[in-house]
Parts: C-alpha cells; sequence; structure tokens
C-alpha cells in the first residue's frame, strides 16, 4: 500500500490536450497528483485506487482518462456506477473536463452518438446484458472506470457479468471509498494477497484515508450527537417491553428498539429532528447555505419526517425517494439552492454530492459498516477550512462504534477455505473484522409484527476523533444546549478545545451542586432550596450524570445501563422525569456504590 508523503510537483507532459482537463490536472490535490504520477510510472492494466468520500475520486479517475486518450493508450471510456443518479453525475463532472461521456446509453443499442468519447453506466445494466459491453470493448481500446467498485460484488450476475464485460479491456481503474464489504463476495478486478493466517485481503495501488484527508483539510471534522431515552413497544406475542436506548441488548431486541426510536409517531425522532435543526442554525451562522439530510429507511417513513420538518421549520423539505425519475433534479436544485433540509431513502448514502450538506440525521434501521461509512461520507466533504459536520444518531452501541473509528482504515476481508467434519466452508477469521463486517438482521418478529408504543428522548454525549464528551441532559438541557451551539466554523483542534471546555463546564456545574450537598450533610442551610426550582433540577440532573459518567469510567458499563440499574433498585421514571427527591436518592446510591468500591 503506498505512503502518503506529499508528492513533488507533478510534471505533466507538454503534448497534454488542448481541454478544461488541462486546467483541472494543474490544480490537483497533493494526494491525487502523487496517486497520479504512481499511476503514469506504473502503467498497470487494473488499477486500486481507494480514498475516502469527499477527497476526489471522481477528479483523479478523469484525469487519469484525459492522460489516456492524449497518449493515444485508450480510445474510449466506459464508467461504471451503483445508480443512475450517479450516471449523470459522472457526465457533467467528464464534460467540466473536457470528455463527452453519454449517460443515456444501454448495451442493447450497440453503438452511441460520435461526439462522445464514452458511456456511463450502472452495475445493473451491465449484468442485464454483458455481451453487448464485452463487444463494444473489444472494439475499441477502453479505459473501464469501476466507480464504488465494491458494488461489484453485491450479487453474483453483477460480478460475473463485470468479468465478462471488461475482462478485455485495455485499462481498468477501480475506485472506492469504502472497500471492504458485508460479506466475503470476491470484488472483480482487485487483487487479493494471502497473509500469513490464511486470511486473503485486498491490496489497494493507493490509499488516502479519512485521517489523512482531515490533517491535509481536504474533508471536514464530524462531530456525531448521539442520542438515548426510553423505549416502550409490544412484540408479535403480545408482550410489551421497556428498554433504554444503548443498553446491552440482544440482537432483536437492539433492533427493535432502534426501531421504535426511528418510529415517526413517536417522541424521539421529532426531538431528535427539532435538535439537529437547532444545530443546523447554528452551523448556518457561518456557512448561510448549510443544508441538512436525514437518511430514512423507507418511504412511509420518509414522508412522515418530512412532515415533522415542515411543522417545525414551516419549510417543506426536498423529498427524494429512491431512484423515482425526478431524483436527480430534485438533488441537483437542493444542491444549487439554500433550503434547509433534504429526506432521502437510501439513495443518498453514496456517490451524490451535494457539498453544502453539514448537518445529518441517521434514521435507518440499516447498520452495516459499509453503509454508515457511505452515510457519513456525504457530509465530510469540505469547500474551504474550517467547516464543520455534525451527524445525529441514536445511541446504539454498534453505530457509536463505527463513529468512534471514523479513522480506520479497512481492507476487504475474504474467508479461506477449511477442511471440517461437516465438509469445506468459507469463515472469516479475523474476528473483529467479520463482526464489523457482519450483517445485523433481526428476526421475522420485526416483520409487520412489532408495534412501537412509545418513545422519549434524552442527550446522551458527543463521540469526536474517537473520545466521548458530555454527561448527558434531557432534550433542551444546558448540556445538550451547549454541544449544539458550537460554532460551524472551526479546525479540529479547536473542534477539540471546545469540546474540552464544554465538559469541563459540566464537570464544574457537578462539583458545585456536590459542594452544595456536602453542605447540606454537615447541617449548614441548604444552598439547592435556595435555587429556583429549575436551577435545582438541573444541578441535580448534572450531578446524577456526571456519577453516571464516572462510574462508567470506573467500570466499563454503558451509561443506559447504569441509570437502568439505578430504576431497578429505587423506582421512578427515568432522570429527565424524575423529582428532585428521585433525584437525591439516585446520587446517594451512587455515591454508595463508589465509597463501596474504594474499600
Amino acid at each position: 500500500m503506498n505512503s502518503h508523503v506529499p508528492a513533488q510537483p507533478l510534471v505533466l507532459p507538454p503534448a497534454y490536450p488542448d481541454r478544461a482537463a488541462w486546467g483541472t490536472a494543474s490544480k490537483l490535490r497533493a494526494w491525487q497528483a502523487e496517486a497520479l504520477q504512481l499511476y503514469l510510472e506504473k502503467q498497470p492494466k487494473d488499477f486500486l485506487a481507494v480514498a475516502t468520500p469527499g477527497a476526489g475520486k471522481t477528479t483523479f479517475a478523469l484525469t487519469v482518462a484525459a492522460e489516456l486518450l492524449q497518449r493515444r493508450t485508450i480510445e474510449r471510456i466506459t464508467v461504471v456506477t451503483p445508480t443512475e443518479h450517479l450516471k449523470v453525475q459522472w457526465a457533467e463532472a467528464a464534460d467540466r473536463a473536457g470528455i463527452a461521456l453519454d449517460p443515456a446509453f444501454a448495451g442493447r443499442k450497440g453503438r452511441t452518438n460520435k461526439d462522445f468519447q464514452g458511456v456511463a453506466v450502472t452495475y445493473a445494466g451491465v449484468a442485464v446484458n454483458p455481451l453487448a459491453f464485452r463487444v463494444r470493448t473489444e472494439k475499441f481500446r477502453t479505459l473501464v472506470i469501476l466507480d464504488e467498485v465494491h458494488h461489484g460484488g453485491d450479487a453474483l450476475s453483477w460480478g460475473d457479468g463485470i468479468r465478462e464485460a471488461f475482462e478485455p479491456a485495455t485499462r481498468r481503474l477501480a475506485l472506492t471509498g469504502t472497500p471492504f464489504r458485508s460479506d466475503d463476495n470476491p470484488i472483480p478486478f482487485v487483487t487479493y494477497e494471502h497473509g500469513h493466517d490464511g486470511v486473503a485481503r485486498s491490496r489497494a495501488d493507493y490509499t488516502y484515508g479519512y485521517g489523512h484527508a482531515l490533517r491535509d483539510h481536504v474533508v471536514r471534522p464530524v462531530i456525531f450527537m448521539s442520542y438515548s431515552g426510553e423505549m416502550r413497544w409490544r412484540t408479535k406475542a403480545g408482550d410489551e417491553i421497556a428498554a433504554r436506548l444503548g443498553e446491552p441488548l440482544t440482537k432483536d431486541l437492539t433492533a427493535q428498539a432502534l426501531r421504535t426510536a426511528l418510529d415517526p409517531t413517536g417522541e424521539w425522532m421529532p426531538a431528535v429532528l427539532a435538535a439537529a435543526d437547532k444545530r443546523l442554525t447554528e452551523v448556518r451562522r457561518h456557512m448561510p447555505d448549510a443544508g441538512g439530510l436525514v437518511i430514512s429507511g423507507d418511504q412511509n417513513t420518509a414522508r412522515a419526517y418530512a412532515k415533522v420538518l415542515r411543522e417545525l421549520t414551516g419549510e417543506a423539505p426536498t423529498v427524494v425517494l429512491s431512484d423515482e425519475k425526478a431524483a436527480s433534479k430534485k438533488i441537483g436544485a437542493f444542491s444549487e439552492g439554500e433550503q434547509r433540509w433534504m429526506v432521502a431513502v437510501r439513495m443518498v448514502s453514496e456517490g451524490v454530492d451535494v457539498p453544502r450538506l453539514a448537518v445529518g440525521v441517521y434514521a435507518t434501521p440499516t447498520s452495516t459498516p459499509l453503509f454508515f461509512a457511505q452515510a457519513v461520507g456525504r457530509f465530510v466533504r469540505a469547500r474551504k477550512r474550517g467547516e464543520t459536520a455534525s451527524v445525529f444518531v441514536p445511541s446504539v452501541t454498534r453505530l457509536l462504534g463505527f463513529a468512534a473509528e471514523m479513522e480506520v482504515e479497512r481492507d476487504h476481508v475474504l474467508g479461506r477455505k477449511n477442511s471440517t467434519e461437516d465438509g469445506d466452508i468459507f469463515a472469516l477469521e479475523d474476528g473483529l473484522l467479520a463482526a464489523a463486517n457482519k450483517t445485523e438482521a433481526a428476526s421475522d418478529e420485526l416483520e409487520g409484527n412489532f408495534e412501537a408504543l412509545g418513545s422519549d428522548a434524552s442527550f446522551d454525549r458527543v463521540v469526536f476523533d474517537g473520545g466521548d464528551y458530555g454527561t448527558g441532559g434531557e432534550i433542551g438541557s444546558d448540556e445538550e444546549l451547549d454541544f449544539l451551539g458550537l460554532p460551524g466554523l472551526l479546525e479540529p483542534d479547536q473542534v477539540r478545545e471546545l469540546l474540552n471546555k464544554r465538559q469541563a463546564k459540566s464537570l464544574a456545574a457537578q462539583k458545585k451542586a456536590n459542594r452544595l450537598q456536602d453542605r447540606d450533610a454537615r447541617g449548614e442551610p441548604d444552598r439547592v432550596t435556595e435555587l429556583a426550582t429549575h436551577e435545582q433540577m438541573s444541578l441535580l440532573r448534572r450531578e446524577l450524570n456526571g456519577l453516571v459518567a464516572a462510574w462508567h469510567h470506573r467500570t466499563g458499563q454503558p451509561h443506559g445501563v447504569i441509570h437502568n440499574d439505578l430504576r431497578r433498585k429505587l423506582g421512578g421514571p427515568a432522570a429527565a422525569h424524575a423529582s428532585a427527591d428521585q433525584l437525591r436518592e439516585r446520587i446517594e446510591l451512587l455515591r454508595d456504590w463508589a465509597t463501596q468500591r474504594r474499600a
């Protein structure tokens, strides 16, 4: 895998095409110039470039294409994308680089207008008629650009079709921002190397990860706002279950709790959308055209979320449903406009370029690392230094783990064949990666037999650069507003510094509450009761949340588990609705636990 030392200035040949592509190439980012120089030195038939979403893979690929056209190494270009919308996006980007691509081409046509130097098609389209694409590939010296190449393993027919269609290509350039998959299907035209452990891992020719892009100011720092809360639902057996989002549960119960949270008729989702809209308002103080995106799991909930946002903001959001005919136009209009919110189903999770997106709400039950990385990638593209991205996520351990590992680079891992008494099987040997890449599917209990009964939301914490900040709080609390009010223009170091200050402020408030309680214990006048009721409640909740956070760091138990243990022993509602006396009882119990542990 190639290093990431900034390249020396790239000297391009004087015979470069007299096109806009020259202007593009002369302004390449450091990683693009380095990768291009490596490509020109190696002149490989196959080249895999892994670059984080928003880093500029399209510009790199089109610069390679323009160079190969100029050298007459190739005559035609075929770009393969995951979606119909991306065909148009590639054609528009290529046109700016002086290369004409036909996004309306279909394999059954067999030919395209002579004004085009290439075509843009989808993986599904190739799989339908791979022979037609093979004939075209054989007829012309062709560069095939496989955008988000991991989709080549989505189905056997897709992989087989791509191999048949593009095996005779003169050159193949594979691109991806998320090289790992949720299965062990091999990705076509990707090289795999076996390690000492017998596991086959993909080998990229050039890698430019999120961590490197963040340090180069190519992408925005991402601040994850995590929200928990109490969920209530009924199973198909008629059992009513209550659980706190984020506490350790079985796979099915976790899925059910998450779906309850995402139910638009409950209180959790409207509360989180309101918080996200407050955050967007703060960001727009520094980025006036900043937009927000809600990623929904299906069309019905997308429409329901849009209705909630319309009631919150007084402005109807843009709603994009799957691959509807008007999707590209809607996304394009939103990208060029200043509208606050867009709500979309899955399709905006990958490859769609809307640079002004700065606030996101992850509101889908899909929880694979691949999809999460693609979704977060919609918000990281930086237009200028200092812009930040904020993504609101449910407090689900799996999702928070992905958020904390944003800077980790992964390779696609294939299983190795092992002999067992039951026959030969394929298994992923890397336990951690296998767990991360496993698709979490709930049982059929969720298929039409699951009923959400109610939900409420509470602010949990902020995740940034692998660290946790904040001690939780109810919706609208000072603790939550401190983080929602972070400026929209911050460098990564400034984000970290401000988060630490917010954390210190919360801890100082807790210490103040502790001192007041200590005075009360010594028989001195109760200073807490001298405060207004809302101030009393705020101090008590801060103290409780601070003690819960301290117990979490001491024991490793999640915040939600600790809160539930307190409620199980002492009774009462969630902390956001508990009385002052109930909060004091929980504080005392936590202090007793800490004393006993020290003893």
